[in-house]
């Protein structure tokens, strides 16, 4: 059975932080270890996010130091978050040339409010790197999703080599203000199928 043991990572969005309601509802509802992590910029005080490659480097470094502290192998570590986190952990995962090509081990990634594209600019796709992930994901978000509808996210996902599931928040909007104890149960239920 310790082999089977998992370890969950989460980040927030680009303006918020760890403490995310969320988050804190993830890690309440689970029985995994769980680290929420904050990126540098947040835990140095700034609102701007830093650029990829530095947000890239800091989930490497976290997500070594969390599978030696949980105890955990690499590759069961799950890891994502909302918005800019979530797509952030699932670059890691699939390996980007930001991160010399080197995929980081994981046993799946969770994915809130994915950001597919910006708000009104679907032509600026951010699906590069999905075809890379073989890992299960799990997205959960909402109908109205001005970062990406449910057709344009279930088109771009198809692309994923591994097991794709998506749950859909009616009516939700990018914050899925309201959704936490839907977010936290979903999350719970689809950690023990792993």
């Amino acid at each position: 059975m310790a082999a089977k043991k998992l370890a969950l990572l989460l980040t927030p969005g680009a303006g918020s932080g760890r403490d995310h309601s969320s988050l804190l509802a993830i890690e309440k509802a689970v029985t995994v270890p769980v680290l929420r992590h904050d990126f540098p910029y947040r835990r140095n005080g700034k609102k701007a996010p830093d650029r990829a490659p530095v947000l890239l480097t800091d989930i490497r470094e976290a997500a070594a130091s969390f599978v030696k502290e949980a105890g955990v192998k690499p590759d069961r570590l799950i890891l994502g978050g909302r918005s800019m986190g979530g797509r952030i952990c699932s670059m890691a995962v699939a390996g980007v040339p930001e991160t010399g090509g080197e995929q980081l081990p994981a046993a799946g990634l969770v994915l809130i409010s994915y950001p597919l594209h910006p708000p009104g600019k679907p032509e600026r796709m951010r699906t590069e790197h999905l075809p890379r992930l073989e890992v299960p994901c799990l997205f959960i978000s909402g109908t109205r999703d001005a970062f990406g509808t449910p057709d344009e996210l279930g088109a771009a996902t198809a692309a994923i080599a591994g097991p794709v599931e998506h749950v859909w928040v009616e009516r939700g909007t990018h914050d899925l203000k309201g959704a936490d104890d839907l977010i936290a149960s979903t999350v719970s239920r689809w950690l023990k199928g792993l």
